[in-house]
């Protein structure tokens, strides 16, 4: 039975995506000299935006499964990432982990493209194919450069919170990376044109 239920707004679906790590960002700007101390533990400011991120992403994620009805695996793979490298930052203390979450995600996401690619299949087009009608010829291109993109990804965020203050991690993972993935999606705006299927 299909699910007829009305969409929500491109605008509605935004926020919910992007509205947790906007909130992650304020906080931590607000609290980054700052500590919390509770039970005895001195808590970071930097910690204290995972602790209000990570339930504002769950909160978040539910809301887009209810409004639309569907979850690709991508963000639920992410989601729980996210709330496994939360739960370590607070219960360790320790913000290094939570800043990993980036190279857990993207690292993951490029070894299972090429696994797929291995076994001679798309999994990009089994996650994405509803949003992006390409024919298989596009499909197996696109999911090349996307591992090959996933794994740089993951790199460029091991070198930046291994080497850049946590001020400029934070910018990075906030602005740095949506900035990015739109400059590698318009890079590929051709071969998506080319090999398209959908209505033009």
């Amino acid at each position: 039975m299909s699910d007829t239920r009305k969409q929500p707004s491109a605008l509605v679906k935004q926020a919910l995506e992007f509205g947790p790590l906007l909130v992650f960002l304020a906080v931590y700007l607000w609290m980054r000299h700052a500590t919390v101390t509770l039970g005895g533990t001195e808590y970071a400011g930097f910690v204290v935006a995972v602790v209000l991120f990570v339930p504002l992403q769950i909160a978040a994620t539910v809301a887009l499964r209810l409004l639309t009805g569907r979850l690709n695996r991508m963000q639920i793979v992410t989601l729980g990432l996210v709330i496994v490298l939360g739960l370590g930052t607070v219960l360790f203390n320790d913000e290094r982990v939570f800043k990993m979450k980036s190279t857990f995600i993207f690292g993951l996401f490029g070894i299972l493209l090429f696994i797929g690619l291995w076994r001679g299949q798309s999994w990009l087009a089994f996650v994405l194919d509803q949003a992006l009608p390409l024919d298989r010829e596009g499909w197996m291109i696109l999911t090349r450069r996307m591992a090959w993109f996933f794994l740089a990804f993951a790199a460029m965020n091991e070198v930046i919170w291994r080497n850049f203050s946590t001020d400029v991690y934070v910018l990075w993972d906030t602005f740095g990376q949506m900035a990015v993935m739109f400059v590698f999606l318009m890079g590929n705006y051709r071969l998506i044109e080319k090999h398209w299927t959908g209505e033009k």
